[in-house]
Formats: C-alpha cells, sequence, structure tokens
C-alpha cells in the first residue's frame, strides 16, 4: 500500500510548519495540508477563550471545551474522508492528549496507510523561536515540547533542534 497520509506530531514552534511546507516541494505527487493552526484559526472568535471553545492560560497551557472537542472530530473526520476520496494529506497537529490524540486520528483514519512522525525539538530552542515568532502565548512551546510525545508511537522521529526543514522533510519523504 501507498502512504496515503502523514501525521506530524510535535509540541508548539516546533518546526512542523516549516517541514510541512518542504514536504509539498519534495514529494512527487501533490499533497494537501492542514493544520491544527489553521483549524483554531478557522473557529468563530467567540470560541477563543469560551468555556466550550479553547482558551491560552497566561503560562501557556491550552484547555478545550465541549464544542471545541465537536468541532474538531468533524474537521478530522473530513480530513479522512478527503484522504479515502483520493487526496494525500499531510496533517500538522499537536497531541495535548498524548495517546489520546493519537488514537483518535487512528480511529478516524482506519484502514488508510498512514506515517506517524513525531517532530521533535528542544524545549529552549523551541521557546526561543516562539519568542521569535511574537503570535504564540509565552511558555507554550516549553510545555509542550515533551508533553505531546508521551505514550505517543511513530514510524519516525526528526529533530529540528540542530536539523533544518528540508533535511527533515527529505528525512520523511524516504519513508514514502
Amino acid at each position: 500500500m501507498t502512504t496515503q497520509v502523514i501525521v506530524l506530531n510535535g509540541g508548539s514552534s516546533s518546526g512542523k510548519s516549516g517541514i510541512v511546507r518542504c514536504l509539498q516541494e519534495v514529494l512527487p505527487d501533490p499533497w494537501l495540508a492542514f493544520g491544527v493552526d489553521s483549524f483554531v484559526d478557522a473557529l468563530p472568535a467567540k470560541m477563543q477563550g469560551a468555556e466550550g471553545g479553547i482558551s491560552f492560560a497566561a503560562d501557556g497551557g491550552v484547555s478545550v471545551g465541549a464544542e471545541f472537542r465537536a468541532l474538531d472530530a468533524a474537521w478530522t473526520e473530513g480530513i479522512a474522508a478527503m484522504a479515502r476520496a483520493g487526496a494525500r494529506i499531510i496533517v500538522d497537529d499537536v497531541f495535548l492528549g498524548g495517546p489520546h490524540s493519537q488514537q483518535r486520528w487512528q480511529k478516524a483514519l482506519d484502514g488508510l496507510d498512514v506515517l506517524w512522525v513525531g517532530v521533535r525539538c528542544d524545549s529552549a530552542v523551541a521557546a526561543g523561536r516562539e519568542t521569535a515568532r511574537g503570535d504564540r502565548v509565552r511558555g507554550m512551546a516549553a510545555s509542550q515540547a515533551h508533553l505531546v510525545h508521551e505514550g505517543v508511537s511513530y514510524d519516525l522521529e526528526v529533530d529540528t533542534t540542530h536539523t533544518e526543514s528540508l533535511v527533515c522533510a527529505r528525512t520523511i519523504a524516504a519513508h514514502i
């Protein structure tokens, strides 16, 4: 079977988005990319900071409510449906729930050929990137750097601490 979906999991500012852009350049076929950041951006503004939506704590913690979870489930199933319809998909996600987040994707992607990729980055390096970006709550990168990988199984791991996105993308592409 040919890989239909690549799921990248890593903390905030770990370099996932850069890898995704490079993957789209180095893979021979067209691949659609969907990231959790785009999903969050697509939410109505009234869900930001709301009880049922998504909230970002001053220390970088993230909490989500029932309405967020329902829309996230629909988003996940929609991505799986596109893959089943023949699109090749790259998912850029942050498994805040560790193995439970992976299980949610495994259920949605059941029957598809998926490459699970862990994107690691030293927490201090990710925190520096977070500060440079200026669009994240400070502390998010450091708090997620290890948390998102706990209990998660991968086919492949890359580390962006000292490795450029293009090199990581080529490593991943070699497994397709």
